[in-house]
């Protein structure tokens, strides 16, 4: 059974008395956790190669039979909720710009058994402003989710190298923190930079040059989560995997 299965199975349980008795025209919290993995998808647009943005912030537009059931397990279902999310948009590959928030809503049009949901991007800037029961008719939204922090990696020829310092030089010195066995690679051929949300390849002025997917660095290039670079005739992956995740350094 796979991570997000579980997840489904706990969901169930947690709110079974609350979503799955009485009538069967009645949402269910499957239903729901089903509904934003689609959203994340269907929302989720590609900025740069290798990098995809998806949405964070998510809105379940509930009929006031479905609504009230809700408020009663608002808080709990909305933080599984939210894990559903983040390891739907982590399996996929996508890009969040701030932490996953859910609420729920009650919406007179939806009938019972129905529900829609709503999505946009938000980054994470300053505090969100308290939700008000009484005039839109909110659950409060479950605490927000950060994503696990990203650890950047340089995967090479097989093998994977973790980036754990600010700045990293690979070349053909043995003097490089990563060392290239590539005739077309310079002694210091190339900087990586990383740091809070961020990853630049330099190129120190190596003989036949760095390349970051297809493009010829010129001073500096932002690298994203599978970025391509090229030195000589080696080919190194970029990637931002789970802090958990080992690697050589």
């Amino acid at each position: 059974m796979g991570l997000l299965d579980k997840v489904e199975r706990g969901i169930e349980k947690a709110v079974r008395g609350v979503f799955s008795t009485g009538s069967r025209a009645q949402v269910e919290p499957v239903e729901i956790a089903s509904r934003l993995r689609g959203e994340v998808d269907n929302k989720a647009i590609t900025i740069a190669a290798g990098r995809t943005l998806a949405p964070n912030v998510f809105d379940v537009l509930l009929s006031p039979d479905d609504f009230q059931r809700a408020q009663e397990w608002g808080t709990p279902l909305a933080e599984e909720l939210c894990d559903v999310v983040i390891n739907h948009v982590r399996s996929q590959g996508y890009t969040l710009q701030g932490p996953v928030r859910i609420s729920f809503r009650r919406d007179e049009e939806q009938r019972a058994g129905n529900f829609d949901i709503t999505s946009r991007t938000e980054k994470a800037t300053a505090p969100s402003v308290p939700a008000h029961p009484g005039v839109h008719g909110n659950v409060p939204a479950a605490p927000t989710r950060q994503p696990a922090q990203l650890q950047p990696v340089l995967d090479i020829d097989g093998q994977r190298y973790s980036l754990n310092a600010p700045s990293i030089v690979l070349g053909r010195s043995s003097d490089a923190d990563i060392l290239i066995d590539d005739t077309g690679v310079s002694r210091r051929h190339l900087e990586i930079r990383t740091g809070p949300g961020s990853a630049q390849a330099i190129d120190l002025g190596s003989t036949n040059g760095s390349y970051v997917n297809g493009q010829k660095i010129v001073g500096s290039s932002e690298l994203t989560d599978g970025a391509t670079i090229t030195m000589g005739r080696t080919k190194i992956i970029f990637r931002l995997l789970p802090a958990t995740t080992g690697g050589r350094a």
